[in-house]
């Protein structure tokens, strides 16, 4: 049986796959800062809630001790994310007007923890020969203001991931761009805005798992970009 941990699990994309995976046979480990959201979202076979802050080294060590109950790790998938200062004036800040402070909560979630963990399960991802992703954003190379800091973040997670690689032949990692989702994140990022033009990120997982079972070079892709019709 297959093992996979998605971070960021109780909502969004990670639910969205952590459900796909758990109905394909899948033992998937995921966790949420909301764990009232995160049993919602974890209520059927295969998926084990483990509720917490992925900033947060207890927690990861839970993380990692609900792996290892499994393992060997077959796919490490980093899908939680912040987007980072909201509100107004400008509701989205432009970087002259971002603090260290912002910059420190946004690395710590969306770079931090993903080195931390990942390096924490290595030896697993190792002894499983398996697939480390980081969901990516088109701003880590594409620059719109407002979306620096976050698009900076997603862009040292796409250098981490692959660098882990590069630095350990035995997995293969990707930077997917899964690109816009009706997601929380996006509502917060569009206040006020109609947001239901944006694909549902279901429509996303089948790339995903078109990704996972052919497993290509490792790399930076474009979701909608990754053929679908391979079975995990």
């Amino acid at each position: 049986m297959s093992l996979a941990l998605i971070t960021g699990g109780s909502a969004g994309l990670g639910r969205a796959l952590a459900h796909a995976l758990a109905d394909q046979g899948w033992t998937v480990v995921v966790d949420g800062r909301d764990p009232d959201r995160l049993t919602a979202a974890t209520d059927r076979p295969g998926i084990l809630p483990v509720p917490g802050d992925v900033t947060d080294a207890g927690h990861r060590t839970r993380l990692v001790a609900a792996v290892r109950l499994h393992g060997p790790l077959d796919l490490l998938v980093h899908n939680a994310s912040t987007l980072g200062p909201v509100g107004l004036p400008t509701w989205l800040p432009e970087l002259a007007d971002v603090t260290v402070d912002d910059l420190q909560h946004v690395w710590r979630t969306n770079l931090g923890a993903p080195l931390v963990l990942t390096t924490q399960l290595l030896p697993d991802l190792v002894a499983g020969n398996g697939i480390l992703i980081g969901i990516s954003s088109d701003a880590a190379v594409e620059h719109y203001p407002g979306w620096g800091l976050y698009g900076a973040s997603k862009a040292g997670l796409d250098h981490l991931v692959q660098t882990f690689a590069a630095e350990n032949p035995e997995i293969t990692a990707y930077a997917v761009d899964p690109g816009d989702m009706r997601t929380q994140l996006h509502a917060d990022a569009f206040p006020g805005e109609d947001i239901s033009d944006r694909p549902e990120p279901d429509s996303v997982v089948p790339h995903l798992l078109a990704l996972v079972a052919t497993r290509p070079p490792s790399g930076r892709y474009r979701a909608a970009a990754i053929p679908v019709g391979s079975e995990v």
